[in-house]
This record gives C-alpha cells, sequence and structure tokens, in this order.
C-alpha cells in the first residue's frame, strides 16, 4: 500500500521519490540489518528491474528580461545592444556556432546524461528562436529537420539567435521509448520544477535556458507508434502572430488546436513566445516528405521573423482545419484503406474495408465528414 516492493537480495526495499531517487526512508542503506528475523520476507525473492535515476543539479538560471507576450511583428525587431550571450553558463560570441550540453542527470553506472544544445548567434542584432524535436524519445523524424536546418546557418549572416534542442528526451531516444523510464510523458510535464521528478527537472531546464530567452519556438513531433502523420502546422491560429508563422510554415495543412495542460506549447506561450506544432511522419522512422517539408518550413519561418534571408510563403498555401477528430471502426478486423494521407474525402466517402482473415469484406469504413 505505501508503494514498497521486496526485492532480491539483502538490499529489500527501494521507494520512489518525487525528485527521482530511488532510496529507503532513511537513506541507500539496507534494511536486512535492521529486520527482525521473523519480519523477513519468505519464499522465493521477486526480481523487479528498476532504473537508478540520481539527477545532478540543474545550471543557475541566468537572469533575463521578463517579457510581455507578442502582440505584433515590433516585438521581433532587433535589439539595440548586440553582443556576446551565456547559456547554461557557456558563453557564445557573436557571428560563431558553439555546440554543448546541459547536464540533467546519471544513469545508475554513473554515466552522465545531457541535452545536446546547438547555438548559433548571428553577426547582427535580431529575434531569439528555438528549434526542438524527440520530447518523446520514439519520435526521430524532427531529429533529422534540426540537422538539415542547422547544416545551412551560417552565423555571419544572420541576424539574431537559434538556440537548437534536437533531443529533449535523451532516456527515450536512447531506448527508442516515448516516455522517459518513470513512464512519464515529458510533454505533460510543463514547466516543470527545479526538484521533481526527472520529468519535471529536465522541462524546468528546457523553460529556463532555452524558452526563457526566445521569443519564438517550433516544437518537432511524429505521429505517436504504429500511426503516420500528415505533414501539419498546430497553434492558436486565432492569435494574429502565430497565424502569420503557421502561413509562413506552408504545411500541407495547419490545424487550429487549444493548448493542452502540461505541454511545451502551452507553458511557452504563457511566457510570451510564439509556439508551431510541427506534426509529421510515423515515430522511429524517416519519412522523407515529412522530413522535406519541416527543413523548408523551419526556414521559411526564420525568413518571416527576419533571421534569416530567403522566402517566407510557398506557392502552396496550407489548408485550414479548425478541428479534428477519429474515424472509427464498427467490427474487428484487417483494415484495407483506400485512400491516402492528405487526400480530400466527402461525407460518407468508404475510406477503406474491414476484412476477415480470408479476405472476405465484413464491413466498411466511412467518412464522419467532408
Amino acid at each position: 500500500p505505501d508503494g514498497t516492493r521486496w526485492g532480491s537480495g539483502c538490499c529489500w526495499v527501494v521507494r520512489r521519490c518525487g525528485a527521482g531517487y530511488w532510496s529507503t526512508p532513511d537513506g541507500p542503506t539496507c534494511w536486512a540489518s535492521r529486520l527482525a528475523p521473523n519480519d523477513r520476507p519468505t519464499g522465493p525473492p521477486i526480481l523487479w528491474r528498476v532504473p537508478v535515476l540520481v539527477p545532478r543539479q540543474v545550471p543557475r538560471r541566468v537572469s533575463t528580461p521578463k517579457r510581455s507576450p507578442i502582440q505584433s511583428r515590433d516585438r521581433l525587431r532587433p535589439m539595440a545592444e548586440h553582443g556576446s550571450i551565456i547559456v547554461g553558463g557557456h558563453e557564445v560570441r557573436q557571428g560563431t556556432t558553439d555546440h554543448f550540453e546541459l547536464p540533467i542527470g546519471r544513469l545508475v553506472t554513473g554515466t552522465d546524461m545531457a541535452l545536446p544544445v546547438r547555438v548559433v548567434h548571428g553577426a547582427e542584432p535580431g529575434p531569439t528562436a528555438w528549434l526542438n524535436a524527440a520530447i518523446h524519445g520514439d519520435e526521430v523524424g524532427g531529429v533529422e529537420v534540426i540537422t538539415r536546418v542547422l547544416r545551412d546557418l551560417d552565423p555571419m549572416a544572420m541576424r539574431g539567435t537559434v538556440l537548437a534542442v534536437p533531443v529533449v528526451n535523451v532516456w527515450g531516444f536512447v531506448g527508442g521509448d516515448r516516455f522517459l523510464p518513470d513512464r512519464r510523458d515529458l510533454n505533460r510535464s510543463f514547466p516543470g520544477s527545479p526538484s521533481g521528478s526527472l520529468a519535471a527537472q529536465i522541462a524546468h531546464l528546457f523553460m529556463t535556458e532555452v524558452v526563457g530567452r526566445s521569443v519564438v519556438g517550433i516544437d518537432l513531433h511524429t505521429a505517436s507508434d504504429h500511426r503516420s502523420n500528415l505533414p501539419q502546422i498546430r497553434a492558436d491560429l486565432d492569435d494574429p502572430e502565430t497565424r502569420r508563422l503557421a502561413e509562413a510554415f506552408s504545411a500541407p495543412v495547419m490545424v487550429h488546436a487549444r493548448n493542452r495542460a502540461g505541454t511545451l506549447r502551452q507553458a511557452a506561450t504563457r511566457r510570451g513566445a510564439t509556439v508551431l506544432l510541427y506534426e509529421a511522419g510515423e515515430a522511429l522512422r524517416f519519412d522523407e516528405t515529412a522530413i522535406a517539408t519541416g527543413v523548408d518550413g523551419v526556414r521559411r519561418v526564420l525568413a518571416a521573423i527576419e533571421i534569416i534571408d530567403g522566402p517566407t510563403a510557398a506557392d502552396d498555401p496550407s489548408a485550414e482545419s479548425r478541428a479534428t477528430g477519429w474515424v472509427r471502426a464498427g467490427r474487428s478486423g484487417i483494415l484495407h484503406l483506400s485512400v491516402d494521407l492528405g487526400d480530400r474525402v466527402e461525407r460518407r466517402q468508404v475510406l477503406g474495408t474491414i476484412d476477415d482473415a480470408f479476405g472476405n469484406a465484413v464491413a466498411a469504413v466511412r467518412a464522419s465528414r467532408g
């Protein structure tokens, strides 16, 4: 009832505390020496695998001025002063690129885990934008998007700064898992706290060192496992600045989506940033169409906020959707789709058929709306 479990050997008891430690009530000691013989467990021991996570203290926050929410493009105008910036204790000079890591914890082996960060600090003053991917560790497509965008950024030709964190959920990325080792969803843990769970500490570090310095952010995602998403932007399309940048991204579809509690998008928006969420492709796979669309879209957004030069709109504007929904199957079986991602459909149009194991059609799946 109190969360206690028996393990094998003499160190029988571990308990999970809020900060992500696994410890006994009195510290990492052996309870065997403090149990009377009659109190000790009987029968075969139960083996229970647990990750031992010992978070390190996150870097102290560098003082930054408070900023009001974006109301117009005036917020994106360059500041009068421009020079070196400090991120996580690392100084990056104007007109240069630097790569470093922000420590966030250790594995049971003592191996350090850290957020990889690349800062491209332009030679001229301008706004700061962040790019991030793999908040869900199995969503690898955005990592490649950031890699390709960074490849073409020249700090000497830039105005402002790009902060890039290609892998936020390092534990999940290493293990090909959507979640953290404690099964928490990192994208339901923002804005986090410096002394909470592992997820809360990562969220707090990201908010402090990345979001707190930026006016625009692009959060790159894919569909969850066994699904594939049409490239799309999810954002608050009722906000003029957000809509302008969503239109500049020019994904095939832009979806008006409310902020969800605990997400990076909600926490960053409350801090005054304009945030776009890009969804495209599938987990654990590189989808070239999704990646290419993402790379072009990110570049257009950076041009729209005048960090780089380049086009700020695509030839084909995004289709707008004000709502999304699921089409559920009424029967079990094997689905054979008759439409592709991105096809326009009419209400009651057949989307596919459900067959039994012998290929006999048992039901049709139809569009609930057009």
